[in-house]
């Protein structure tokens, strides 16, 4: 993950985490050596459907995706709309880009896709204001420490490049199973009533995955394993 100064994503320090694991398996390496490459996202310059899919579409953007799992099955889900993620973790990249590929051959690829191997802040920061439909921060690294919490993505500057990227009636959609994480989220997100309205009327509609979430990995075995609750927001655009 990311730190920032005073919460200002424009002022951006390092990232936080690990960049890779364990070594990548021939299969893995061969995807990041010969995919990646066909569906990076530019590294320099503007980031719009029409230069990252040839057309304009709704554009989706998720931080820091893991595995990939969501981010390839919304993609196969909604195949007239362009999905743009962004991992700095090399084994998620390659998992993810396992996905895309159609797991090996399996299945056919997913072609509206791009992948980003590095900070989400950086690529968003070049998409124009006002175009995204849909942006993602699931179970992103609690830092639970209160020393860190100035590494935590839900912070106020952050959150003010969300709203600046998404259009008018566009989607938030923040999962955890961090209960200090959440606590710090809502405060936050409570922060920013002027840009955002929580689309939640009763308690079940954050306690319960919303129809068309995708569960990743991650997710299940927060809930399968360590027994955690998992919670589901979605915000709109005001």
């Amino acid at each position: 993950m990311t730190a920032y100064k005073s919460g200002d994503p424009t002022t951006l320090n390092r990232l936080y985490g690990r960049a890779k694991g364990k070594p990548l398996r021939a299969g893995q390496q061969a995807l990041v050596d010969n995919l990646l490459p066909q569906i990076a996202v530019p590294a320099e310059g503007p980031v719009t459907a029409e230069r990252l899919f040839g057309e304009d579409c709704p554009l989706h953007f998720e931080i820091g995706f893991g595995g990939g799992e969501h981010l390839a099955n919304r993609a196969d889900m909604l195949p007239g709309h362009g999905f743009i993620g962004a991992e700095p973790f090399l084994n998620g990249v390659a998992q993810a880009l396992l996905h895309v590929s159609g797991d090996n051959g399996a299945h056919p690829p997913i072609p509206n896709v791009r992948i980003h191997h590095g900070d989400a802040l950086e690529v968003l920061s070049r998409i124009p204001d006002g175009t995204l439909s849909f942006l993602y921060l699931l179970h992103p690294d609690p830092w639970p420490k209160a020393r860190h919490a100035k590494r935590r993505m839900m912070n106020d500057g952050p959150v003010d490049m969300f709203a600046a990227k998404l259009k008018p009636g566009g989607e938030f959609r923040f999962g955890t199973d961090h209960a200090v994480y959440l606590r710090h989220a809502l405060m936050v997100m409570q922060r920013h009533t002027d840009q955002f309205e929580w689309l939640c009327d009763k308690p079940g509609d954050f306690q319960s995955r919303p129809g068309g979430w995708p569960e990743t990995r991650y997710e299940a075995k927060a809930r399968n394993v360590y027994g955690h609750e998992v919670w589901y927001f979605r915000y709109r655009r005001k």
